[in-house]
């Protein structure tokens, strides 16, 4: 959904002209003015979506910088009403559960859409009255787990999975973006288990696991490889050839006394802070490396070192 788009307000516009046009649009589509009227229903729900996320700082910069796809593929109708209390927010301009009329406690459960009282029968919420009929219950949400590597978060990816679910087998693609962590879940609207009822399928969430790589560990949106150095190039200082996690050569200068689990920056060599955001850095950590076995001259170099106070 285009929210500013549906509130009528520029992506610029202040938290109050957000809730000036809100309030207009919310007095113009309101249930209880349009009883019977689905189209002012649905429009209803959209601008109360769309002002949930506007009138919330955190969704707001996360909708901002992912855009409507990014921010859907995060965000569950679950996540974007919490802590949304529309009975408080209508009751300021007149309506709610304070009107006599129209009660929107949302079933009392914080799972699901809170716009599921429109669905709702005998009770006359969201509908004007008692002759509501039950709509068809939604089918059931569907959670599994998704595999991804270091490159698909570096560059994005498109997977394609086969999914099994009550003896059937469903192929779904899927667009990892840019930048996504483990734990974050995408969600694919209409792709989980069919309702039995005859109404819309539930959806399936994709829970992503990032999967470790072989040389470089994931700091945030930076990344860190580690560079082992023998104790002599770690005195004097040396240069190093370093290989980026996307094929980039790069040659690094290790300056002379270094100590060992210094790290050493590549910048903008990480991974990418969401889409569109830019990426992080690479930090290459030195080890010095301890010969486990030393030859006769070696051994005599290092006691003259050691004669030496080195």
């Amino acid at each position: 959904m285009e929210y500013y788009k549906i509130l009528g307000v520029e992506k610029t516009a202040a938290a109050d002209d957000i809730k000036k046009a809100y309030r207009k649009l919310a007095l113009k589509y309101h249930p209880d003015k349009n009883p019977g009227n689905k189209e002012a229903e649905a429009k209803f729900k959209e601008i109360n979506e769309a002002y949930a996320v506007l009138s919330d700082e955190k969704k707001r910069k996360e909708y901002d910088t992912y855009g409507s796809a990014g921010f859907q593929q995060r965000y569950s109708q679950e996540d974007i009403f919490r802590n949304f209390d529309l009975n408080d927010i209508l009751g300021q301009f007149g309506f709610g559960s304070g009107s006599g009329r129209t009660s929107f406690r949302f079933g009392g459960q914080s799972s699901g859409s809170p716009f599921d009282f429109f669905s709702q029968a005998g009770n006359g919420r969201g509908c004007g009255g008692s002759g509501c009929r039950p709509q068809p219950a939604k089918g059931e949400d569907l959670t599994y787990e998704l595999s991804v590597t270091l490159a698909d978060v570096l560059h994005g990816a498109e997977k394609n999975i086969s999914l099994r679910h009550s003896g059937e087998t469903q192929n779904v693609s899927v667009k990892v973006p840019k930048g996504i962590e483990s734990g974050k879940r995408l969600r694919l609207s209409g792709k989980g288990a069919p309702s039995s009822t005859g109404g819309q399928s539930g959806d399936l969430y994709l829970k992503v696991t990032v999967l470790p790589h072989e040389q470089f560990t994931r700091d945030g949106d930076n990344l860190i490889m580690e560079k082992k150095l023998p104790f002599s190039e770690a005195c004097l200082g040396t240069t190093v050839e370093i290989t980026s996690l996307d094929g980039k050569s790069f040659k690094i200068k290790v300056p002379a006394g270094v100590q060992p689990e210094a790290k050493l920056r590549i910048k903008g060599q990480g991974l990418p802070s969401g889409p569109i955001g830019e990426r992080g850095d690479l930090y290459v950590k030195i080890l010095v490396q301890v010969p486990k076995q030393l030859t006769g001259e070696q051994e005599r170099l290092v006691r003259e070192l050691v004669g030496l106070g080195l």
